[in-house]
């Protein structure tokens, strides 16, 4: 029984780090892919009907969409845009500016897969 805790621990410490959520089916949730000192890469489901919370992008991004859809833009202010992401296309999406802050809403019927890679850093030793 020892070894098989000290064999999981590493993997259950693994998990924490990479702020990997709890997955639901049918909740809207993110499963971490890879990380370096470049990049950052997760995978987004966005589940029918349900906001992601109010956040900021504080780098760059390549948005690839996995399976495309619609995404509402819900701005502090209550200004709504509409992010259009295509299937198969990928998308380039800039910093967000200071303090500034918005939410997202799949207001379809099917989810919207998305795949982000945020960019940490573009010098890769030159």
């Amino acid at each position: 029984m020892f070894k098989k805790t000290l064999f999981l621990m590493p993997m259950v410490y693994c998990l924490a780090l990479q702020g990997e959520e709890k997955i639901m089916a049918n909740q809207t949730h993110r499963i971490f892919q890879f990380e370096n000192e470049h990049v950052r890469i997760w995978k987004t489901v966005i589940m029918p009907n349900q906001p992601l919370n109010m956040h900021r992008h504080d780098c760059a991004r390549v948005v690839i969409g996995l399976k495309g859809g619609i995404l509402t833009k819900i701005e502090e202010t209550g200004e709504t845009s509409k992010l259009v992401f295509e299937t198969g296309r990928a998308y380039w999406l800039t910093e967000d500016p200071p303090r500034v802050v918005h939410g997202d809403i799949n207001e379809s019927d099917e989810p919207i897969e998305v795949m982000v890679i945020e960019i940490k850093s573009l010098d890769v030793g030159r």
